[in-house]
């Protein structure tokens, strides 16, 4: 996890090895047309500035999603037995969202840039193919999980804490379970204390340097704003 290459924030660095519990993660963001059906009886079930059932929806705050959103999606498939007993639809942690940006396995045979390939513009809307808007989720090339906009579009919510001013990754690291035989950090979280939270994957008006799979990015909790989305994972309550 992390970069040390030659665009890399420092805030991207030290790479260091994480171990992930097994989990799903949805191949697009979040549409308008899932947030209005699960929040349909609420005040923000049209929260987005850019109208579109099938583009991803924006302007929604983490706080939002998850204590309002996730708690009715979880309630609506429970009921309905849409999920598998045991499991839970929950924001994707910052090393789980990585994971699955970067390819997952087949990263180590195939380590492009972006999230899908080395040319942008084939897996990504950002700033110079998008005219400054979002765009339906879905049209650009897939990465090798399958999984679309993982670079450019939205930026999207991660669970994480994130500390102020963080600079890198030392507080996770520090904060996180090790692996006592490898040294690698299990199922990390972010840092136990922090106020804001992790952002990821750059947006429609972001530069090619913003959309690597390893950019980190935050944002305060309530902020809501029309570059901001997110995707569900779909995990077992004790990763």
């Amino acid at each position: 996890m992390g970069s040390d290459g030659e665009e890399a924030y420092d805030d991207e660095k030290p790479v260091h090895a994480v171990t992930l519990s097994d989990y799903w993660l949805c191949e697009v963001p979040v549409t308008q047309e899932l947030w209005a059906f699960v929040m349909q009886d609420t005040d923000i079930a049209d929260p987005s500035y850019f109208k579109g059932a099938d583009r991803p929806v924006e302007q929604v705050s983490w706080d939002d999603i998850v204590h309002q959103f996730l708690p009715k999606l979880n309630a609506m498939t429970e009921t309905e037995g849409l999920r598998s007993e045991g499991m839970e639809y929950r924001l994707p942690t910052e090393a789980q969202w990585e994971y699955a940006a970067r390819g997952g396995k087949y990263w180590q045979d195939y380590p492009f840039k972006y999230s899908g390939g080395d040319k942008l513009n084939e897996v990504a809307w950002y700033d110079e193919n998008s005219y400054n808007e979002t765009k339906p989720v879905g049209l650009k090339t897939p990465n090798l999980l399958g999984l679309y906009d993982m670079s450019g579009n939205v930026w999207e919510w991660c669970s994480d804490r994130r500390k102020d001013y963080e600079q890198n990754y030392e507080d996770v690291i520090r904060d996180s379970v090790k692996d006592p035989l490898t040294g690698a950090l299990v199922n990390p979280t972010g840092v136990v204390e922090g106020t804001i939270r992790v952002l990821r994957g750059g947006s429609f008006f972001d530069d090619t340097r913003l959309c690597r799979p390893t950019i980190r990015n935050n944002g305060t909790p309530s902020n809501r704003f029309y570059g901001i989305g997110f995707r569900l994972a779909l995990v077992f309550p004790s990763v």
